[in-house]
Order: C-alpha cells, then structure tokens, then sequence
C-alpha cells in the first residue's frame, strides 16, 4: 500500500480534545466531525487539509480520551495516514479499526516539516521526503492491518467488503 500527499505538522502530546473538540461530540457523523477536526490547534486545517494529506506529529499523539472519535474526524478529514514520534495506545487501536494506518517513526519525524510531499510504502517499510530526497526505513505494516485499511476498517474487512 503505497500513499503520497503534503505533511501537516503537530508537535508533541496532541490529544483527543485537541483532535476533536468535545463541544462537537453530540454527534458521530464523519462529515461533522471532519469539519471540526483539529480547529483548536490550527483553525484552517479543516478548510484546507485536502485528500492523501498526511500528518506528521512528535510524542504520544492522540493521548486522552478513548473514543474514536478522533480518529474519526482525521480520517474524515482525508487525510491517510499519521506519521509520529509515537502514539497513545488506544489512539493507535482506534485508527487501526477504522482502517486508518499508522506509522511509528520515532525521533526522525523532526525532519519531516509542514508542507513538504512524502511517499510511504507501507508494505515495505519505506517512506521518502520528497521535498528533501531523505528516505527513511520504518516498519512495514503486517498485511492483515493493510488488508483493513484497504477495506475502510474492521467492520468492512470482517464483512469482507471494500471501501
């Protein structure tokens, strides 16, 4: 599974709250969601992230609450995959069930600054900045988790079904 799109930068210890405003939980709807994803930290965000769009964070993101909710709204933002220091255990369960995949970079995401295009190849354990020619070696994703990503989740992927 290969993805490419432009980096959002966050730092460290981005939380659920910040992901997703809790004024804005009165409802599960993706596209609501979506609308007001991230607004507490960057407010332009929702209007401007656009499809294939990647964040790229520091420590511990998506620490806090356990609803999916976060998850939620970034992957209904468009954005496809989240590249971090590290995140918060739950945060990275709940992403893996809706089929949004993760990758676990460590310290090197420092590198990677807002605005630049990568590639990742999540089957084989690649990610390059193309805007700097770094390339990076991380773990590749295990072919049952790509399997749910492509099908939209683990619901769809139990169903056998597609996105």
């Amino acid at each position: 599974m290969i993805l490419e799109g432009k980096v959002w930068r966050f730092g460290d210890n981005v939380d659920t709250d910040v992901i997703i405003p809790a004024r804005y939980l009165y409802t599960a709807d993706p596209a609501h969601l979506a609308a007001h994803c991230m607004e507490d930290i960057d407010p332009a965000f929702a209007g401007k992230v656009q499809p294939g769009d990647i964040i790229v964070a520091g420590r511990n993101f998506g620490c806090g609450s356990s609803r999916e909710h976060a998850p939620v709204a970034i992957k209904a933002s468009g954005v496809t995959c989240i590249i971090a220091d590290g995140f918060a255990r739950i945060f990275y369960r709940n992403a893996i069930n809706i089929g949004l995949p993760l990758v676990e970079l460590g310290p090197a995401v420092a590198e990677i600054k807002g605005g630049d295009r990568i590639r990742i190849d999540l089957g084989n354990g690649t990610l390059e900045n193309l805007a700097s020619g770094k390339q990076y070696t991380i773990q590749p994703l295990p072919g049952f988790i790509q399997d749910i990503a492509k099908a939209g989740g683990l619901i769809n992927y139990v169903k056998g079904e597609k996105a």
